[in-house]
């Protein structure tokens, strides 16, 4: 591992993406949404899914001078070449069944240029049903106090988080899906975190609630987008989102094989739909349509017929 007094951050992550059995090919100059300058990785499966890694220019610094922040960037990607041996690697699912493909984010968060005391960070967050063109541009935002929870605002130790807000505000029905529109706040905020416990809490789920998600998630993943292809069911992100431990994920995916849903194998990781699953198939669809009924601005629409005393 590099220790050296100044770090060189190509060859760091080389070194840990070769450990995490990733390739990485040729980096390129980037900026993030301020113009700041950025350094952008392409990392790669065995398989060929890729995958965006996008770090500040100060990113070299803070690893040098902090050995928890080069662990921390070692589990990132041990856990993302589990992701990208999963079905669709940047498909998040809702707990209301809506299944997003999160993209196009800047990394990493920015100050606010609006004279805020807060970080911003811009990206996307697209329906993930084929053909689909509706998206939500998103503006993930953290108070500066709050920044300071998180230990670092780049992307790898960011990220989970972040993708679990913008799930969390579509949950809580303040972001809308649109063919086009302007960018939408998402509050990345102490409402999600608890200092007594210290760690994020962003639902309170039941067992059935994450057997349901599990399902769906299957479903969208190894049925409708990827034609069998099959899920990371032990996604570290699901769990938080969720609030469960990766051990309760894979005993409630033992109880749906036991059931006849789902096919995981041997270490309980990745699952396939079985036929009982792929017959509920109008179920999941179903109940997205009716989510996505749910997010249109009933307002707009009685506006536009003419009820209104505006």
């Amino acid at each position: 591992m590099t220790t050296a007094s100044h770090l060189d951050i190509s060859q760091f992550i080389h070194e840990v993406a070769n450990a995490a059995q990733l390739s990485v090919g040729a980096s390129a100059a980037g900026t993030d949404f301020a113009g700041a300058p950025t350094v952008r990785f392409e990392l790669s499966s065995p398989s060929g899914e890729s995958h965006t890694l996008e770090l500040s220019s100060t990113m070299s610094a803070e690893l040098e001078n902090k050995t928890e922040l080069r662990q921390e960037f070692e589990n990132y990607l041990q856990t993302l070449a589990r992701r990208l041996r999963s079905a669709a690697p940047n498909l998040f699912l809702t707990l209301h069944g809506i299944p997003l493909r999160l993209e196009q984010f800047r990394w990493p968060y920015h100050h606010s240029t609006s004279g805020a005391d807060s970080f911003i960070l811009h990206g996307v967050a697209q329906l993930a049903e084929p053909e689909s063109p509706l998206h939500a541009k998103v503006a993930p935002s953290l108070t500066v106090t709050f920044a300071e929870v998180l230990p670092s605002l780049e992307q790898p130790y960011a990220e989970g988080v972040t993708y679990n807000a913008v799930r969390k505000t579509l949950d809580l029905s303040q972001l809308e899906l649109l063919k086009s529109g302007n960018r939408q706040p998402v509050p990345v905020s102490t409402r999600y975190y608890s200092f007594r416990q210290k760690r994020f809490i962003f639902n309170e789920t039941s067992n059935e609630q994450r057997k349901q998600f599990l399902k769906a998630k299957v479903f969208w993943n190894s049925v409708r987008l990827e034609n069998g292809k099959p899920a990371w069911i032990t996604d570290p992100y699901d769990a938080q989102y969720l609030d469960a431990t990766l051990d309760e994920l894979r005993q409630l995916a033992r109880e749906l094989v036991n059931e006849e849903f789902i096919t995981v194998d041997d270490a309980g990781e990745y699952a396939s739909a079985a036929p009982k699953l792929v017959a509920q198939s109008a179920q999941f669809l179903e109940k997205m349509n009716a989510s996505l009924a749910l997010l249109k601005p009933k307002f707009n629409e009685e506006m536009r017929a003419g009820h209104t005393n505006m």
